[in-house]
């Protein structure tokens, strides 16, 4: 068969879980499918490297400006031109008017529940804020099209199927996400200490993962660690990823607390590459997010060994199980209290690592792509496909 994936941010510098997901699948099935020809469809970026082409993947580089016309236009005549037989995308929208039996990732639709819609439209970036609206306007006419849906959760699957009134269908899959294998305990000294100097870390610190995304729950956070400081002093500063200063003075003003700016560092984009060495120097990995389909980050830091405080709420408890303190992400006085039990109690903090690890294990890439693997064949079983043979004619398609 002749596999469309839909890749649109991997060659982007800063990529996020979604991003992740995609690059992982597809080279993970580079190791596991010799059989099936690939065609992913990416737009053109700083960080052509992080892919390689193999004798049955080819990379399309697909130019547009425009989000919605990539995706829209320049996808949608891409796939089509190139012959695919089934198309899967990655990212929570696909072509209105793909014609290509379609295999679609829907990690969540938090764009679409009432209860999450005032935070999503009282705060995040412009940008968050037209994604959330677009996604609302797609997601509901894909589903109807879909051949197969995948989720990454079963609690996220459960939401899909009763807001959709899919019920115990076969097309909807919750296959669980994976572990990269260089997420481990970084020992070596001279690796820490280059990050430790890259990204101005403290000697002493707790690590979060936050952005402006509303359901990443960073001013909740922010506002627990405040406490932790006022009741345990400031020896244990704060690293804030992917985070601006201006943002954090304006968060820092809401919760009547500039001064705690001194105790924060924010160390911007971090490099995949070097999040295993911020992970393993820090004290706790704090993600006590209101909305997460699955949460790759809580599975990162445990292999690496860092005991981990993420939240009661979504698929949270379902990936962390008993390997994490899960707080109230509502109330940070439960964040606070939960950092002031780690913190204070050597063996709690042990035994959260030891699980950590154990929890950490039981989630492959390649146990991902195997079952997505198995998802691309019942679609072709279904559809009667027959494999195409040599990607003719097929090159960079440029659409602006």
């Amino acid at each position: 068969m002749r596999i469309g994936i839909e890749g649109q941010r991997l060659f982007r510098v800063k990529k996020h879980g979604m991003d992740v997901f995609a690059l992982e699948l597809i080279r993970n099935l580079q190791l596991i499918d010799h059989e099936n020809e690939y065609l992913i469809f990416v737009k053109p970026g700083a960080d052509a490297s992080v892919l390689q082409e193999t004798e049955n993947f080819k990379i399309v580089q697909l130019k547009s400006r425009f989000y919605p016309f990539w995706e829209q236009v320049s996808l949608l005549r891409a796939s089509r031109k190139a012959g695919c037989q089934i198309l899967h995308c990655t990212a929570n929208t696909a072509p209105i008017l793909n014609k290509i039996p379609l295999v679609f990732q829907l990690h969540d639709i938090i764009y679409l529940e009432s209860s999450c819609l005032k935070i999503l439209t009282r705060s995040g970036t412009l940008y968050q804020k037209f994604g959330n609206i677009y996604r609302r306007m797609i997601v509901p006419l894909i589903v109807k099209k879909s051949r197969r849906i995948v989720t990454v959760s079963n609690l996220e699957k459960n939401r899909i199927s009763s807001f959709f009134g899919i019920g115990e269908s076969s097309h909807l899959k919750a296959i669980y996400c994976g572990v990269s294998e260089h997420f481990k305990p970084v020992t070596n000294i001279q690796e820490l200490n280059r990050v430790k100097e890259r990204y101005n870390l403290p000697d002493y610190y707790f690590f979060f993962l936050g952005n402006t995304d509303p359901k990443k729950n960073t001013k909740g956070t922010i506002k627990a660690y405040s406490e932790f400081v006022k009741k345990r002093g400031n020896g244990i500063k704060l690293v804030v990823a992917d985070y601006e200063r201006q943002e954090l003075v304006s968060l820092l003003s809401e919760i009547s607390d500039p001064l705690l700016i001194n105790n924060i560092v924010l160390a911007g984009y971090v490099s995949n590459n070097d999040l295993p060495a911020i992970y393993s120097r820090c004290e706790i990995f704090l993600y006590p997010s209101i909305r997460e389909s699955f949460g790759i980050p809580v599975l990162e830091a445990m292999a690496c060994g860092v005991p981990v405080i993420s939240s009661n709420m979504a698929s949270m408890n379902e990936v962390a199980g008993d390997a994490a303190l899960l707080p109230d992400p509502h109330q940070p006085d439960e964040i606070t209290a939960a950092m002031i039990r780690i913190v204070d109690d050597t063996e709690l903090k042990s035994g959260l690592i030891t699980k950590g690890f154990i929890r950490a294990a039981g989630f492959s890439w390649k146990s991902m792509a195997e079952k997505m693997l198995a998802v691309y064949l019942e679609v072709g079983d279904e559809e009667g496909l027959t494999a195409k043979r040599g990607f003719n004619g097929i090159n960079t398609i440029n659409s602006n």
